[in-house]
């Protein structure tokens, strides 16, 4: 409905609700015979007499009266609308949507989403998982978890945590193949390569302002993280991989460290991404603030 469509249907209930047009017309700050006008080219654009005039008053046709009615039940669908919109601001209700980096979602995130429904009843949470780059706008999810450098700068970021990489490998890889002494060495050994890795196959090694790039020799290589940990923790080699990746299998021994002395690349940073803060839907707030507490003491460094 366009300004003019509006102007025509208001003055045809305020001649309903005062009686004539010129009380319509006080009562919308025009003229009377303006909302004449207005009535008569309602009619015309329906093709049907809404009002019956008379010199005493002015009232309803039958297209008139259901007209009006229609009209009231519109005006309170909407009003409910706005209602519901407004709650949403000040309870978590309504449909979340989240994306989740596959591997971390799944250790760190999914097992916890029960805790979070339970505080949260009104809420239904449709969780995505998935290693891909997601468009959190073009495809309306409400909220999402990013690790590393973020791309898109039209989202609003809140940084959680830092991320340790750590080189692992198996006790018994290590017991076969000896301890490793400097980065160096590990060109000669048998590696378990993450292709995602932005500098894939070099894995870059720092100590003491000591740098070191080393092209692996990768028998294995993989766009999945659970095949690199279950790989490394069956002998095949030695993995790159963050600290919540392999901080329950090194604390279980299932992993151990290989050349502990040296930091591997930089640390990477998780971030909670939304596409703003400006009227920003309770939900939203809700698992913003609930994965801020979670993450205050990254878990994985408690295993």
């Amino acid at each position: 409905m366009d300004s003019a469509q509006a102007d025509q249907t208001n003055a045809f209930l305020a001649v309903l609700e005062t009686g004539s047009f010129t009380a319509a017309g006080r009562k919308l700050g025009r003229d009377g015979s303006v909302i004449s006008r207005r009535v008569a080219a309602l009619e015309t654009r329906l093709g049907i007499r809404l009002l019956e005039r008379s010199t005493r008053r002015v009232s309803a046709t039958e297209a008139g009266a259901r007209l009006q009615a229609r009209i009231g039940e519109a005006h309170e669908i909407l009003r409910v609308a706005e209602d519901e919109a407004r709650s949403m601001a000040q309870t978590p209700t309504g449909l979340l949507r989240i994306s989740l980096p596959a591997g971390f979602g799944r250790r760190w995130v999914a097992p916890r989403l029960p805790e979070f429904l339970a505080r949260y009843p009104a809420l239904e949470v449709e969780c995505s998982l998935s290693d891909r780059y997601v468009d959190l706008i073009a495809e309306r999810y409400d909220v999402g978890l990013r690790i590393g450098r973020l791309e898109d700068s039209r989202l609003l970021a809140k940084p959680l945590s830092t991320m340790q990489r750590l080189l692992c490998a198996s006790p018994a890889w290590v017991r076969s193949h000896g301890r490793l002494t400097h980065p160096r060495e590990l060109a000669h050994k048998s590696c378990i390569g993450f292709t995602p890795l932005s500098t894939w196959p070099i894995w870059h090694l720092h100590r003491r302002g000591e740098h070191h790039a080393v092209r692996i020799n990768a028998q294995l290589s993989t766009d999945d993280v659970d095949t690199v940990i279950h790989a490394a923790m069956a002998g095949a080699g030695i993995m790159l991989g963050a600290d919540w990746l392999v901080g329950p299998e090194l604390c279980e021994g299932k992993l151990v460290r290989v050349l502990p002395a040296w930091t591997v690349s930089d640390n990477e940073k998780l971030s909670i991404v939304r596409a703003s803060r400006r009227n920003e839907p309770a939900k939203t707030r809700a698992f913003v603030d609930w994965l801020s507490a979670l993450f205050q003491q990254p878990p994985w460094r408690d295993t």
